[in-house]
């Protein structure tokens, strides 16, 4: 991977990591058209760049860092049922992050959930009777966590099966999507921190010493990948509040169905779209 695929990438992170059409997707599919190898520190790119997004949730949020013990408790409650499942499936999660297939079939069915999603959840009803503030109750936040879930499948899009969730326990649009932001911290923390457990411990077998895990340019693209992600993330994330607040998610549901519908065809016609 050149530094410039390496930017691309970064820059394709942050600019879905917060948009309910699957970062993870996109991130395969940029890797695919870039012709970008699939080797352990591809995959393991994808994963750590995630942090650098992530992270513009800290300074766009610091004041909701310090409201309460009360708000890291709910999203503790939240975060555990990822745990389980993740280390659970982590075998057939990586398996499936190779396969533009799958990318492509859930961006297309997440597509029709977003355009059902306004009239399930009407706003006007979510003002009157939604909370008036981010986090919800313990309940909540682990049925909000159990959707969370869902997004284990590449192209299902976490932000999007979290803020759903958010919105079926009567969060308005713009509590469900600060919760799924607050909630992706410790979720893609504990997800890269594993991801380089793993590689790390797929090296120590075949020999390789800690101060030779990573070249010199391994470790640069690493660390401009995640200073794009959080600045293009920065720009990204209070843009996507606000629109999602006043429209809604039908633009992004069109949006995914268009993509997901033209990668199919692609597919179809037996046009390569595989990482090899």
């Amino acid at each position: 991977m050149t530094y410039w695929q390496a930017i691309l990438l970064a820059i394709v992170e942050g600019l879905t990591e917060f948009l309910p059409v699957s970062s993870t997707g996109h991130m395969i599919i940029a890797s695919a058209l870039l012709g970008i190898t699939a080797t352990p520190f591809t995959k393991l790119y994808l994963v750590v760049i995630q942090l650098g997004a992530i992270l513009s949730v800290l300074v766009v949020y610091w004041r909701r860092f310090f409201q309460s013990v009360d708000f890291y408790l709910k999203l503790f409650v939240a975060f555990l049922p990822i745990v389980f499942v993740g280390l659970l499936l982590k075998e057939h999660i990586d398996a499936l992050l190779e396969s533009v297939t799958v990318v492509a079939l859930m961006l297309v069915v997440g597509g029709v959930v977003l355009l059902f999603v306004d009239k399930w959840f009407p706003q006007e009803q979510q003002e009157k009777g939604g909370h008036p503030v981010t986090t919800p109750n313990y309940r909540e936040a682990f049925i909000i966590g159990l959707f969370q879930c869902i997004a284990v499948v590449p192209g299902v899009s976490r932000s999007a099966a979290t803020i759903i969730g958010g919105l079926t326990q009567k969060l308005t649009r713009r509590a469900a999507a600060e919760f799924a932001f607050f909630l992706a911290m410790p979720t893609m923390a504990a997800a890269a921190a594993k991801d380089l457990l793993d590689y790390y411990q797929e090296a120590t077998k075949q020999g390789v010493q800690l101060n030779d895990l990573f070249s010199h340019d391994e470790v640069m693209q690493l660390l401009v990948g995640n200073v794009v992600a959080f600045v293009v993330a920065l720009l990204a994330i209070r843009l996507f509040v606000n629109f999602v607040a006043k429209y809604g998610f039908r633009a992004f549901g069109v949006y995914r169905i268009i993509v997901g519908g033209i990668l199919l065809l692609l597919i179809g016609l037996k046009i390569n779209l595989q990482i090899v």
